[in-house]
C-alpha cells in the first residue's frame, strides 16, 4: 500500500513544560476528508497548531506528499500546501471581504490563477461577493466562517485545515457550510476537520481520528465509527 498523502507520525508537543499531545499518528490518503474530533481540551487545536508549525513538536513526523514539515516555520507550511482555517476565524478587522479573502494568496504571483479561484469562492459563497467591500468583521459569524474558508481556498492547498467548523452557527449555516466542502472536496482538495460536533463531522468525513487526552483513542472509516455503542454514547447522546 502508498504512502498516505498527509501523515502525522508519533508526534508529541505541547506549551512550555505542559505536554498535550502524547505519540498522535494521523493520516489522510490524496483527496479525502479526515476529521478528528474529541471533546473540549482533548488537543485538537494543538494538533492543528502543530501542524501549521505555530507550535513546535518536540518528537515526530509530519509529512505531506513524501515532504517532511515537522518544525519548518508557518510560511514554509503554507507554502509547502497547508492552509489552516483556525478556530474563532481570526479575520482582519478594518480590511474588506474581498481584502481578507486576498490575504490568502499572498504568496502567490499567479495573477490569473488568483482571479479565477477569487471567481470560485464567490461562487462558492456568493453572500461574500455581495459584500465584498464591507468590512468583513461586521458579518454574521456564518458569513464570516465562509470568508475564513475562502481564505484558505486563496492560497490555493493541497490541503485545507478546518478548526471547528460549526463553532457558535446555527444548525442551517452548519448544512450550508458542509454542503460547500463536499463541493470543495469534488476538486480533489483533500481537507482535515476539526470538530467537537461529531454527527456534524461524520457526516462530511470519510475517515475519523478520535482524541482523548492528547492521544487517539479510536480511529477508522466514519460509518463504522458512527456505528459504534461507544461513540454513540459518548459524543452523541444516542
Amino acid at each position: 500500500m502508498s504512502d498516505p498523502f498527509f501523515a502525522v507520525n508519533s508526534v508529541q508537543a505541547g506549551y512550555g513544560d505542559v505536554r498535550v499531545l502524547w505519540d498522535i499518528s494521523v493520516s489522510i490518503q490524496r483527496g479525502e476528508i479526515g476529521c478528528i474530533v474529541g471533546s473540549n481540551g482533548a488537543g485538537k487545536t494543538t494538533l492543528l497548531n502543530t501542524i501549521s508549525g505555530l507550535v513546535k513538536p518536540t518528537a515526530g513526523s509530519i509529512k505531506l506528499d513524501g515532504v517532511e514539515l515537522a518544525n519548518a516555520p508557518s510560511d514554509v507550511v503554507l507554502g509547502a500546501g497547508i492552509a489552516h482555517v483556525p478556530e474563532g476565524r481570526r479575520l482582519f478587522k478594518g480590511l474588506s471581504v474581498e481584502d481578507n479573502l486576498m490575504l490568502g494568496a499572498y504568496l502567490r504571483d499567479d495573477l490569473q490563477d488568483i482571479r479565477n479561484d477569487l471567481a470560485f469562492v464567490y461562487d462558492l459563497f456568493p453572500i461574500l461577493k455581495e459584500r465584498s467591500r464591507q468590512d468583513a468583521v461586521t458579518m454574521s459569524g456564518g458569513e464570516q466562517q465562509m470568508c475564513a474558508i475562502g481564505r484558505g481556498i486563496m492560497s490555493r492547498p493541497r490541503l485545507l485545515m478546518i478548526d471547528e467548523l460549526s463553532l457558535g452557527l446555527a444548525p442551517r449555516l452548519v448544512d450550508r457550510l458542509s454542503e460547500a466542502l463536499l463541493e470543495i472536496n469534488k476538486t480533489g482538495l483533500t481537507i482535515l476537520l476539526v470538530e467537537q460536533d461529531v454527527m456534524t463531522a461524520f457526516e462530511i468525513a470519510d475517515h475519523a481520528f478520535v482524541i482523548e487526552t492528547g492521544r487517539v483513542s479510536m480511529s477508522g472509516t466514519t460509518e463504522d465509527l458512527g456505528a459504534d455503542p461507544r461513540i454513540r454514547e459518548s459524543y452523541m447522546g444516542i
